[in-house]
């Protein structure tokens, strides 16, 4: 693997640094505070082609490779990680999802209105009592003459307040387990769809989460993603390209730590000198640093691999694992460096550690990347009942 970046990787990360510096980082505190899903920013995101980077161009997308898609989520998330769910949510389990399994039709109908962010999506999986185990969901399909109806219930869905499309995970036969589960795309402009936003979250105060309600919600054959059976492989696939994104924008948190340590411990004198000279200081921003640099090195692996069609789940499970768990680290040090300072929004870190923690969760908590890790190494899967 070849560590230097091209030029236009190199372009393509300049750009994403200048435009999270100049648009995203100015209006993350205040859209903290306020719990507000800055739509204009969303704007903003899509014109820079950000909710399309690894879409090809026939479809609206960038047509970028995943290291470049990488270096934009990291940052972004560097910025605010609540606009980098967005991008997560909309390129990596949305559009990814349909690019893979969708009909030509169904890509050239939905791709382009969603790369050029005119349609948000949501990413309909977990429920209220399916989490992890993906199998059990509760949602049931059933089949009528002109199609489907969907019933049930989603939990944590990021965007679903605000998504035009939704991608919805459903069992059309219980007695089949998970080669039951279908995957819709459903329309969410209609009576039966039916969005309520989540609030008090710890974190990530300016994304959009909600609970969604499905009642005798409608949808044609023609909307099905994939085959009756392959719903399970399209939750999977796409959670491969979400894990990648999220460990790329906790590299961006963990980035974002190491900086606004070094800057305030810099200017921030003790006992008569720079806290920067004190040892146990040094120690806090090398370990920061370290981890920093381990993350991205094993996000850039995941890219590698995902960019020559090379099998990749362990890998992109790998750098998950470890930049999610290093992001609440390096945030919980960053912290420690800043001192009180750094327990209010006046410095990002105190952001960075509430909207780190969440990320050890979705797209598949640090303890099921662990058994994911464990299956590969072992042959022995975990996750079936003893």
């Amino acid at each position: 693997m070849d560590f230097d970046l091209t030029d236009e990787q190199e372009l393509i990360r300049a750009t994403a640094r200048e435009f999270t510096d100049n648009e995203v980082v100015e209006r993350s505190r205040e859209n903290a505070r306020n719990h507000r899903f800055d739509l204009e920013l969303v704007a903003k995101i899509a014109a820079q082609g950000y909710l399309g980077a690894i879409i090809p161009a026939q479809y609206g997308g960038a047509g970028l490779d995943y290291v470049s898609y990488g270096l934009i989520v990291e940052e972004i998330g560097r910025g605010d990680s609540a606009i980098r769910t967005v991008i997560s949510v909309q390129t990596s389990l949305v559009c990814s999802a349909i690019l893979k399994w969708g009909t030509e039709e169904q890509k050239l109908h939905y791709l382009p209105k969603l790369c050029s962010g005119e349609w948000l999506g949501c990413f309909g999986l977990t429920e209220p009592e399916s989490g992890s185990d993906a199998a059990s969901l509760r949602t049931r399909a059933t089949r009528t003459d002109s199609g489907w109806v969907l019933n049930g219930s989603k939990m944590w869905i990021s965007m679903g307040n605000h998504a035009r499309l939704a991608l919805i995970f459903a069992q059309t036969d219980p007695t089949q387990g998970h080669r039951g589960l279908a995957c819709f795309l459903v329309d969410t402009d209609q009576p039966g769809f039916q969005p309520q936003e989540i609030e008090h979250k710890m974190g990530l105060h300016a994304s959009d989460t909600a609970s969604i309600a499905l009642e005798d919600v409608e949808v044609s054959d023609s909307e099905m993603l994939g085959e009756i059976g392959e719903g399970f492989k399209v939750a999977m696939s796409a959670l491969d390209s979400g894990r990648y994104s999220v460990a790329a924008g906790c590299v961006g948190i963990c980035q974002g730590c190491v900086d606004e340590s070094v800057r305030y411990a810099q200017e921030r004198e003790q006992f008569g000198r720079p806290i920067a000279s004190f040892q146990l200081v040094q120690a806090m921003i090398a370990d920061m640093a370290v981890k920093t640099d381990a993350s991205r090195m094993l996000v850039w692996r995941a890219g590698f691999l995902k960019d020559r069609g090379r099998p990749n789940t362990l890998e992109t499970s790998i750098a998950k694992l470890h930049a999610t768990e290093a992001a609440l680290e390096c945030a919980n040090a960053a912290i420690q460096v800043h001192g009180g300072a750094g327990y209010v929004d006046d410095h990002p870190v105190e952001r960075y550690f509430r909207d780190a923690r969440v990320t050890t969760l979705y797209e598949g908590t640090s303890q099921i990347q662990k058994l994911i890790i464990g299956r590969a190494k072992t042959g022995i899967n975990a996750f079936v009942p003893g």
